[in-house]
């Protein structure tokens, strides 16, 4: 099979360089309307007043619950390889981190 070729069942996916590098973020905001799911993930210092969404994810209802699972299966696994992942005190943040409320 040559390297154009590729059986039905696979996906050639590229990435570039800058996305590769990914963007750290240490809260996710989770809305959603009837039609899809946003993900807004941002990275919160201590003692800065003001963070920024680095990336959002929008998803239909059905590949969110896709995404669900496979967050859920590769935790399992890593905490079969790794150990229980130690889950950290909650902490309490505004709600509506300055900006407009979210709506469903």
């Amino acid at each position: 099979m040559s390297d154009q070729q590729q059986p039905n069942n696979q996906i050639n996916i590229e990435i570039s360089e800058q996305v590769a590098e990914g963007e750290y973020a240490n809260l996710a905001i989770i809305t959603h309307s009837h039609a899809e799911f946003v993900i807004d993930f941002v990275n919160v210092m201590p003692g800065t007043p003001k963070s920024k969404v680095k990336s959002r994810i929008i998803l239909t209802p059905q590949h969110a619950k896709r995404f669900m699972k496979a967050l859920t299966e590769n935790i399992s696994r890593f905490e079969a390889a790794n150990g229980k992942i130690k889950e950290l005190e909650e902490v309490q943040l505004p709600l509506n981190f300055g900006g407009p409320t979210a709506q469903a």
